[in-house]
């Protein structure tokens, strides 16, 4: 056993003592005060049918969308990331826990040997089998420091899971939504296309028995070339939606098409959603922004650890051995303290505590920026509702009025009261106003979707880990 003076034996004593009393370094993490605006200045919406976050997706009554959410839920590389990085960031938290506890290594060795001592020589074979043990005691709190900012950051990673999970069921449903719009809008000019052919040909043979001027012959065939023109290019724009819808599946575009095609083509018609909360109540509903939290957790706790690293380290440490040579049996073993001083390092450990400071400083920032991010995107998406509510009347009427308004001329131009012109341009007025009411109608949903996201899509603090299927048929 080593043999301490006086003096060693006090200091020992005193770390011992620091030790056993749970001295941890860096400050206690507070949640830090951020101001946030008391209520919504947007108008928030509210009808006879609201429902809330949690059940929203199913309000929607579409088996299409439905079957399109679990294919992607089912088969995410975006949640698989999120997952592992969960199981990274638990292994991790692990390791660190296991600093706290004593480590113990053993070793096994075996040979043989000879010696020459005159005219003597001595041979044999030996065996030897050792354990070295050590373990630090916590002086400091720099193991607990690094435990709790370990934990922080596996709740981090959680919520990450569910932000994935919130941004890919808002992503889907987007891009659904806007498919179905797509699908509307090449419904209209398929029409606007076939009654353009027919006017053209109508007009050709009018043209060809002197009845109509060439004029009139060329801005037919014109507005039937501009016409079909328009229509390919939105079934195009369709078909890039399709392609989308497949990446975020992960699914054969044949089985996407054949799911697509169990429904009308129509857009959905989600329910209201019941917003109630105010904007200081984000925290416990965005997955962001709890994830920002816990990472600005654990920078704070990282000070702690910097913190400690410039002060001693006490450990025990121990070794155990037997074994035999030349037929002798041999055994030794040794246990006591090791201090570990810092002595000089250049400034290191000094600059190691400024950069924790000024890594907390910087995760500060993120959780304020992620804070007014949150409540902006939520301002904005009822803004968006709000106008499309105001506006929705307005177009229906005035998409009605083009409407009458082309059946009349149409109905003159043919008993020859007036031009093929005046006929083109209430034409082109009608099919622009039922243009800007379908792609109202798809906004509205998409801004719903908007909202849902904002609000953070049903997610609460604490909420379990749902059991989802991985493409390696893994359940988590």
């Amino acid at each position: 056993m080593p043999v301490f003076s006086s003096p060693q034996r006090r200091l020992l004593m005193t770390l011992c003592a620091v030790a056993l009393s749970g001295c941890v370094l860096g400050p206690d993490y507070r949640l830090p005060a951020v101001p946030v605006a008391a209520r919504w200045q947007a108008p928030v919406p509210h009808g006879a049918s609201v429902t809330g976050l949690a059940d929203w997706w199913q309000q929607f009554d579409d088996p299409a969308l439905a079957e399109l959410l679990r294919l992607a839920e089912a088969d995410s590389p975006s949640m698989d990331q999120a997952w592992a990085n969960i199981s990274l960031a638990r292994a991790t938290a692990a390791g660190d826990a296991a600093d706290a506890w004593p480590r113990v290594d053993g070793s096994l060795s075996g040979g043989r040997g000879g010696q020459q001592t005159g005219s003597q020589r001595l041979s044999g074979s030996g065996s030897s089998s050792a354990m070295d043990a050590a373990w630090e005691l916590d002086l400091f709190g720099k193991l607990r420091r690094n435990n709790e900012a370990a934990r922080s950051r596996v709740e981090a990673r959680v919520d990450d899971w569910h932000d994935a999970r919130v941004s890919l069921a808002a992503q889907v449903g987007d891009y659904y939504v806007q498919y179905r719009g797509c699908q509307k809008l090449v419904v209209a000019y398929r029409d606007q296309t076939q009654s353009q052919q027919d006017t053209a040909r109508i007009t050709r043979q009018s043209f060809e028995a002197g009845f109509t001027s060439s004029a009139d012959a060329a801005l037919a065939d014109a507005s039937a070339a501009s016409s079909a023109a328009t229509l390919v290019r939105q079934q195009s724009e369709c078909q890039v939606l399709l392609k989308s819808l497949v990446a975020l599946t992960g699914s054969d575009e044949g089985r996407l098409v054949e799911v697509l095609g169990h429904t009308p083509a129509q857009l959905p018609q989600p329910a209201e959603l019941n917003v109630q909360q105010i904007p200081a109540d984000l925290l416990r509903q965005r997955p962001d922004l709890a994830s920002s939290e816990r990472e600005l957790a654990a920078a704070n706790a990282e000070i702690g650890v910097a913190q400690a690293e410039r002060l001693p380290s006490l450990s025990l440490a121990g070794t155990f051995s037997v074994g035999t040579t030349a037929g002798q049996r041999n055994r030794s073993w040794s246990l006591g303290p090791v201090l570990s001083i810092p002595l000089f390092d250049g400034g290191k450990r000094r600059a190691a505590v400024d950069g924790a400071r000024a890594t907390y400083e910087a995760a500060l920032a993120v959780y304020r920026q992620t804070l007014r991010t949150s409540v902006m995107e939520v301002e904005q998406a009822l803004v968006r509702l709000d106008a499309a509510r105001r506006r929705e009347s307005d177009v229906e009427r005035s998409t009605a009025g083009f409407r009458e308004s082309f059946q009349a001329i149409d109905r003159s131009w043919q008993a020859g009261n007036v031009s093929l012109l005046d006929r083109e341009t209430a034409r082109r007025q009608a099919l622009t106003a039922e243009i800007e009411l379908i792609t109202l109608q798809q906004d509205q949903v998409r801004y719903w979707i908007a909202l849902y996201k904002a609000l953070g899509g049903g997610w609460q603090a604490n909420q379990p880990l749902a059991r989802i299927r991985t493409s390696s048929g893994e359940g988590a």
